[in-house]
């Protein structure tokens, strides 16, 4: 093989460095609760196709740690939320841009057992039994999953019951890893954390809707947004018939009415 000489090698490497860098017009922060994790990022993949110029940088989580960051200023560009709870915070304390406020996704909350469990728990109420040692939930402090969960408890009438034998983890995710990994009895999450999951768990209840506040998912735009504009687009995106397609396929529901519950 012919050898280049130092000099056109020197060349080539000015010409690297003198190549444009890939830059975008726009780039939007989307801090979005972990339940949403693997349909955002469909629809952010989605959306940078049909939106050239603008990138998409995801920030998942608690949503209640989440409105935390955007109350303490982080650069967020839009929030999405799996409690109304949080975005009425905002709300309230003036963070939203007003009129990108909106409902987009419904889910339902449901009880799951590692598969194969030797002895599984059959119902809500039988996590009560004093075979049932270890109930994964997210932590009821910042992650709206956990709310419900002890909504259910409460519904049941099993609260004290299961207090002392249940395991925090930080989010969905986590409690899903607890339950496949068989490090629990039993777990209360989401319907679509089960759903994204093709082995090691098995659904065994889903909870009436009046066990819990509805598990509505609130989207906005935030007021100290740099892009109000880009922003807007991509909830106009996550909204439309293509958005809501692919919410569909990782099992959330369309929006009921609007609900002020947490």
């Amino acid at each position: 093989m012919e050898k280049r000489s130092l000099p056109f090698r020197l060349a080539m490497i000015a010409i690297l460095l003198a190549a444009p860098s890939v830059s975008f017009a726009a780039e939007i922060t989307v801090s979005a609760a972990m339940s949403l994790k693997s349909a955002f990022e469909e629809v952010g993949r989605h959306f940078e196709e049909t939106h050239p110029g603008t990138r998409i940088l995801f920030n998942f989580g608690p949503s209640g740690g989440l409105a935390r960051q955007v109350e303490g200023g982080a650069p967020v560009d839009v929030f999405a939320s799996a409690s109304q709870k949080y975005m009425n915070d905002l709300e309230t304390g003036n963070l939203l841009l007003e009129g990108t406020r909106q409902d987009f996704a419904r889910n339902s909350v449901v009880l799951v057992v590692p598969d194969p469990a030797a002895n599984p728990v059959g119902s809500f109420a039988g996590l009560a039994e004093p075979s049932v040692e270890r109930i994964a939930i997210a932590n009821p402090a910042t992650a709206p999953a956990g709310r419900y969960a002890m909504e259910v408890f409460r519904y049941y009438g099993i609260t004290e019951a299961v207090s002392p034998r249940l395991v925090l983890g930080e989010n969905v995710r986590q409690v899903m890893a607890y339950v496949t990994q068989g490090e629990v009895d039993a777990a209360v999450l989401y319907r679509t954390d089960v759903l994204a999951v093709n082995e090691g768990v098995r659904l065994i209840a889903t909870a009436p809707s009046d066990a819990h506040a509805p598990v509505s998912y609130p989207v906005a735009v935030i007021r100290a947004t740099d892009h109000p504009d880009s922003a807007r687009s991509f909830l106009d995106y996550l909204l439309s018939r293509d958005g809501r397609a692919i919410l569909g396929r990782y099992g959330f529901m369309e929006p009921g009415s609007r609900s002020g519950a947490s």
